[in-house]
């Protein structure tokens, strides 16, 4: 075989192998997962800045966000992808009064409750007013979700551009839920 010859099977063989490595990549990237970055604090304490995170895609396909999912968006006016927590469902009726969350009337805690919101709660209940708590855009809405219609938070209440800035989010803007926290490793958590 001249050496010419061999370079050309050399060739195909890589193509071969590396074609569908590259169009089975795309696949992934575009249907079913895609890494992401965590940018900024809103979703502090518990996704913190610059981890490394992994979207799944797929689920969207067959059921709506749920409450309390962590879903990534992307928003026309905005450059980059989106990380908040689904607080209301389309059918709900969500409303923020004096820094409490209500949904249909009753104040709503997510799961992964923030610890500022626990602060707050309990200063609430003593007639207090829990330090920086009040500035959780104080009273918004109500408003009620429309079909396909969803309201995110970020956990960080006080710092975050959210549903209160940019409205309720139609479902076409969200992209997938956060399935995966990878990095850093010692901060290695999956998501339900």
């Amino acid at each position: 075989m001249t050496t010419a010859a061999a370079i050309v099977s050399t060739l195909k063989e890589v193509l071969q192998i590396v074609l569908p490595a590259i169009f089975l990549a795309a696949l992934i990237h575009l249907f079913l997962a895609q890494a992401t970055i965590v940018r900024g604090q809103s979703m502090q304490p518990n996704l913190r800045p610059e981890e490394r995170l992994i979207m799944e895609k797929l689920s969207y396909y067959f059921q709506a966000p749920r409450h309390n999912e962590i879903v990534v968006l992307d928003m026309p006016e905005s450059r980059a992808l989106i990380i908040k927590r689904v607080v209301g469902i389309p059918g709900e009726t969500v409303e923020i009064h004096q820094g409490r969350l209500l949904v249909d009337g009753r104040e709503s805690v997510p799961t992964m409750v923030v610890k500022q919101d626990l602060q707050a709660r309990t200063a609430a209940e003593d007639g207090r007013t829990a330090p920086g708590f009040g500035s959780f855009h104080s009273d918004y809405g109500p408003v009620t979700l429309a079909e396909d219609v969803f309201f995110v938070l970020g956990d960080n209440r006080d710092n975050s551009n959210d549903s209160r800035t940019f409205g309720p989010v139609h479902r076409d803007y969200i992209r997938g839920r956060i399935w995966v926290r990878y990095w850093p490793l010692t901060r290695f958590t999956i998501f339900r």
